[in-house]
């Protein structure tokens, strides 16, 4: 190491090198502080409660997933507790696959604010993605409408995030909602209430879903 002396008082400056290169380093990130918590446990309903939809299909546990069959209309679960949900600065994601049907295979509702929506995967016979309900306009025929083919036996990973004024939905690591909500009536259709605050549902098919989250952002 070089030596520095002070030509004033002659005395060595070597110690000040090490503060110089702590000066120099970049500030590093804040370590991600977000809450994530697992809302299936692979092994239980607990939590849940089976959807009060008539003619509603049986809800099973089985290998670590959760098993929505095939009902005569739409078929769910919904979580029991609201006073554990956010409901603003959270998103929520799980792994969903189709096994049975060709209608919505996951339609996941979700608090938004004061409101809630659902956003449905594979609806209208199989191709239709978006939010119910924008306006009292729902997925098929809102801004957030789009369509896309969904394989039987293959898990998809559904995300929404609300947070910063938006929804945002993703399926896989392809964004397919981004809306905002100022000055827009947010609600669920009324097939879909009973799956408020939280819920899971199908309509015709049977599928399975695991790796249920909530994250709470900061």
């Amino acid at each position: 190491m070089s030596r520095f002396v002070c030509s004033a008082c002659g005395l060595s400056l070597a110690w000040l090198l090490p503060l110089a290169a702590i000066a120099d380093e970049p500030a590093k990130p804040a370590a991600d502080q977000s809450e994530v918590v697992k809302l299936f446990d692979g092994k239980s309903l607990d939590g849940w409660k089976q959807t009060n939809f008539a003619g509603g299909g049986e809800i099973k546990v089985e290998d670590g997933q959760l098993v929505i069959h095939q009902g005569e209309s739409l078929s769910g679960v919904t979580w029991k507790d609201a006073s554990k949900l956010p409901k603003d600065n959270f998103e929520i994601s799980l792994q969903a696959m189709k096994l049975k049907g060709d209608d919505f295979f996951c339609g996941l509702t979700f608090p938004v604010r004061e409101s809630h929506a659902t956003f449905i995967c594979g609806g209208w016979a199989g191709t239709v993605v978006g939010l119910s309900s924008i306006n009292n306009q729902d997925a098929s025929e809102n801004e957030t409408t789009s369509y896309q083919k969904f394989d039987a036996n293959k898990w998809y990973k559904i995300r929404i995030r609300v947070a910063e004024g938006k929804v945002q939905c993703w399926i896989d690591n392809e964004q397919v909602v981004d809306v905002e909500l100022k000055d827009k009536r947010i609600s669920t259709r009324l097939e879909s209430d009973a799956s408020r605050p939280l819920g899971i549902a199908t309509y015709q098919v049977t599928s399975a879903i695991k790796d249920v989250q909530l994250k709470r952002l900061k």
